[in-house]
């Protein structure tokens, strides 16, 4: 984790808010890294709280967009990938039993990525999935940022 952290610091602190949208991009992502930390890397790290919140949600906005994305296009593929991981194969069963109101799960850590892949392999309408996933997304992190 320490590691991390300061490839964090480093990418901040020379590019900025780009820094932390592009980092929070790839943590909507199935890579393991925590777009908390990278929020609180950034104010930290001397970008101003406003900026580093919106960048940290156009960021990682985006990349729930692309998951959405990689699963309504590639749903063949992407479905089969889901299916052969344990948190994979739980977000395919959740979406399952509950419908597009799984979406409501996109926030947390762990399950929240593979749902929004999910979305778009359900075909979630588009509407749907940027109300519910931008809204919990961005309010985590107006949450994260006001502890400061």
């Amino acid at each position: 984790m320490e590691s991390l952290v300061s490839i964090y610091e480093h990418l901040i602190s020379s590019y900025g808010s780009l820094g932390v949208f592009f980092l929070s991009f790839l943590a909507a992502t199935i890579l393991p890294f925590s777009s908390e930390l990278i929020l609180l890397t950034g104010i930290k790290t001397g970008v101003p709280q406003e900026s580093a919140l919106i960048a940290a949600s156009l960021g990682n906005c985006l990349g729930c967009l692309l998951n959405y994305g990689i699963g309504f296009w590639f749903a063949e593929k992407t479905q089969a990938k889901l299916i052969s991981s344990k948190v994979g194969l739980f977000a395919v069963k959740w979406m399952k039993d509950y419908g597009t109101w799984s979406l409501l799960g996109s926030w947390l850590p762990v399950i929240g990525d593979p749902l929004t892949i999910v979305g778009g392999l359900i075909k979630v309408p588009l509407w749907k999935f940027i109300l519910i996933v931008f809204t919990l997304r961005i309010l985590r992190y107006v949450a994260v940022a006001g502890v400061l």
